[in-house]
């Protein structure tokens, strides 16, 4: 086995969440394909990623899922993010309106920011030391 391919992500709406990923964040959409059920399958990840993780944005299906959009990690942090340029990213998604939950720490393992996701999901945004 070489890596994860997939996490899911369980969200309101798909468009919203597209929307979110891409601009805020600037993912890229690798997929958005009509299953002819009302779902679809959405597939996203961060832009220029060699292969690896992505994110399938599932649309919630009930109430009991629905009562899980933006706590499927019980309020942790349940997602790490890594850039290269900690600063830059950083002030890009701000200005994109993304809410961080605190200033920048410079910790001995690196350059790091707890964000928001639109739903109330926590991110570290991380440059590695």
């Amino acid at each position: 086995m070489s890596h994860i391919a997939l996490v899911t992500l369980v969200v309101r709406d798909y468009d919203e969440a597209i929307s979110f990923y891409t601009d805020a964040l600037g993912f890229e959409l690798l997929e958005d394909t009509d299953r002819g059920d009302g779902s679809r399958w959405v597939v996203v990840r961060p832009r220029g990623a060699a292969e690896g993780t992505g994110l399938l944005l599932a649309r919630a299906k009930d109430d009991d899922q629905q009562s899980r959009v933006g706590t499927q990690t019980g309020g942790r942090v349940g997602f790490f993010l890594h850039t290269e340029d900690f600063a830059a990213d950083h002030a890009r998604m701000q200005a994109a309106g993304v809410r961080f939950l605190e200033e920048p720490r410079h910790e001995p393992y690196g350059s790091v920011a707890v964000f928001e996701d639109l739903y109330g999901n926590r991110w570290d945004l991380l440059q590695p030391a």
